[in-house]
């Protein structure tokens, strides 16, 4: 196969399974907490303690996604501009 074509198709299949993540999942863990909704801290004898709530997700623990958020952008660019 010629390696534009094979490296065109792995894009195009890599896109087309990030949309349908984002179809099926709107929302994945939040990256700064890694989905607990706060942070963890250690007090002085070593034990886990749940610290203050994420700030970026607001204390949910998920986030929306990229791809997710730019198709609202673009649905809303669309429906408001139709009307």
């Amino acid at each position: 196969m010629n390696p534009v074509l094979l490296a065109s198709a792995f894009f195009l299949f890599v896109t087309l399974s990030y949309g349908g993540l984002c179809a099926v999942s709107p929302f994945g863990d939040c990256r700064k907490c890694r989905g607990w909704g706060f942070a963890t801290k250690t007090d002085r004898k070593g034990r886990t303690k749940r610290g203050k709530d994420c700030r970026r997700c607001r204390a949910t623990g998920k986030r929306i996604r990229i791809g997710r958020h730019l198709f609202n952008v673009a649905a809303r660019l669309h429906r408001d501009g139709t009307r």
